[in-house]
């Protein structure tokens, strides 16, 4: 749970509602004599301390401009990579390469991108998400000013290499401070604008990359994203706050209260005194359990402010390298953990649908019969984005509705699993766009046939199904949200990077129809286990309750 709930406490709701609460199992409602803060009469998880830094505690302007400057990081920073397609013809003549080889330089730079985070992750749980943001966004400037300037094709492909660890936290970063930010109430439409977002620069970068290529040049894109990462960083300087915050475990305050000599009960944890954080910053615990009115027990909900320690460029810690450590470890571990990698997996190949049809455009509109120019093929991305678009308006709602309607007819109790229903109308939309994309770039239908329906299908399901699937493993395992997003990230990539490899020499030798299907079949595969995981994963947390990963 996210509600830092004592064992007491916890064994009485369970008498009371009849039910085994297991980490990422929430009350959503007040039980008997157990009373919880609440906005507008919604019980808010996690619970806020009553301390006006608590990024939960932030006014709107707080929580939007930290949630508005995560996205924007997501979107400048994917904007370059996946956008070469349309200036795959400029490439091959710059560099004398061949469209396998200039294929290449995407598929590394996704390779390196994934494995980033093994980078990255580990110092945003040491030192925070502010450091890691400014410096990645000023590693992206700087290897889109080689990338501009680069003259020889050793030399582009290492500026491919660079921006490919500087975008990193594109992948990462966002699903993490959303939950830093954001009551899980919130998260499931914040989780698909992020997936919107990203996955949107991954269209719009196409998009601008076509005309730019052929009316000014394929540099001048470039040039294009340094002033924009430009505004981003400096934005990210004054206007983006720290939002890691320590919530303690009930055991840790245990620990705590035993070492101290005074082995309070944990009931009266709320009436404690403010409790030193492990990373050195003040916290007071939760009042989450009295009949107080919420107004009195966190007078600083939604009137909260950053303070000065959380724009400084580093959270200090005490234990720096043994946090480092553990992030480097835990990703690899959470490949055991049966959510985690159901979660990896439909993103991964969810996102792979989108790959496919980046890496194909060209390579299907730009022969014959069609004969399109750069500017038109990027162009056909419009699609995608409207159909991102359509994603997250229908995704972010439906999932937090939903989630909300199955928990009310389960006595206020949440489970993760509630989300997993609203994959079903995104899995037959998936299914669609790729028989589309499939057989109409074999057999050369008609433009719009392929672009208005395949290519908007892909949008859709690519902003709306990764949302469901990583909002539910986080939602099961929140304390190592992070290394959740390295997991997942580290097999998405690993895995396109291989497609990237072999479906150009895969479709110049058998057409499109087998890569393309078997590539479909695997998504849906993936994503056909959501209804064991509706119906087994309780069962599935409940092996996974007593792991060290909840006290992270």
């Amino acid at each position: 749970m996210e509600m830092n709930t004592d064992e007491n406490t916890l064994h009485q709701l369970e008498d009371e509602l009849h039910t085994r609460i297991y980490p990422g199992t929430e009350i959503m409602s007040d039980v008997g004599s157990v009373h919880f803060i609440s906005d507008h009469s919604r019980v808010l998880v996690p619970q806020p301390s009553a301390d006006p830094h608590d990024p939960l505690n932030w006014s709107p302007f707080w929580k939007a401009s930290a949630m508005g400057l995560a996205t924007a990081v997501s979107f400048a920073q994917g904007f370059g990579p996946l956008a070469l397609a349309p200036m795959f013809p400029q490439l091959m003549e710059a560099y004398d390469a061949s469209l396998a080889e200039v294929v290449q330089f995407t598929g590394v730079c996704i390779l390196v991108l994934g494995f980033s985070n093994f980078f990255w992750v580990p110092i945003q749980t040491a030192f925070g998400r502010r450091p890691v943001l400014i410096f990645s966004t000023l590693v992206c400037l700087v290897s889109n000013i080689w990338r501009a300037e680069a003259k020889t094709y050793g030399s582009y492909m290492g500026a491919c290499v660079l921006n490919g660890f500087g975008a990193g936290p594109a992948e990462t970063a966002q699903p993490q401070i959303t939950a830093d930010v954001m009551f899980l109430h919130e998260r499931g439409a914040w989780n698909t604008l992020y997936f919107t977002f990203y996955f949107g620069s991954l269209m719009v970068g196409p998009i601008v990359a076509g005309p730019m290529t052929e009316h000014v040049g394929w540099r001048s894109f470039w040039w294009l994203n340094v002033g924009l990462l430009g505004i981003v960083l400096i934005l990210l300087i004054f206007l983006f706050p720290e939002t890691k915050w320590h919530r303690q475990h009930p055991r840790e305050l245990l620990r705590q209260s035993i070492d101290a000599g005074n082995p309070i009960a944990l009931d009266d944890k709320a009436t404690a005194t403010t409790i030193e954080q492990r990373d050195g910053e003040k916290q007071t615990p939760n009042n989450t359990l009295t009949q107080t009115p919420t107004a009195q027990r966190d007078p600083h909900l939604h009137h909260g402010t950053p303070s000065k320690q959380q724009f400084k460029l580093f959270q200090p810690n005490s234990h720096p390298l043994r946090a480092i450590i553990l992030d480097l470890w835990i990703p690899i571990k959470l490949h055991i953990y049966p959510i985690i990698e159901f979660a990896a997996f439909v993103v991964s190949w969810s996102a792979s649908s989108f790959l496919t049809i980046n890496l194909t455009q060209s390579q299907a509109f730009s022969a014959p019969p069609y004969n399109y120019s750069a500017q038109t093929v990027g162009f056909f991305n419009f699609a995608i984005l409207v159909g991102a678009i359509i994603g997250l308006f229908s995704n972010g709602w439906l999932s937090d509705w939903f989630a909300a309607r199955l928990t009310k007819r389960n006595r206020g109790v949440r489970e993760p699993e509630m989300r997993l229903p609203t994959l079903l109308p995104y899995v037959l939309i998936m299914l669609l766009g790729n028989f589309v994309v499939a057989f109409g770039c074999q057999y050369k239908w008609r433009w719009e046939i392929i672009v208005l329906i395949g290519y908007t299908c892909a949008g859709i399901q690519v902003a709306a199904i990764p949302a469901i699937a990583t909002t539910y493993a986080v939602d099961s395992y929140k304390p190592v949200a992070g290394s959740i997003m390295v997991t997942i990230t580290v097999n998405k990539n690993v895995w396109g990077y291989g497609f990237s490899k072999f479906i150009t020499p895969w479709v110049e030798e058998a057409g499109f129809v087998p890569p393309i299907m078997l590539n479909m079949c695997l998504i849906f595969l993936w994503c056909s286990f959501g209804l064991v995981f509706y119906i087994f994963g309780k069962r599935l947390r409940g092996l996974t309750a007593k792991s060290s990963v909840h006290e992270m």
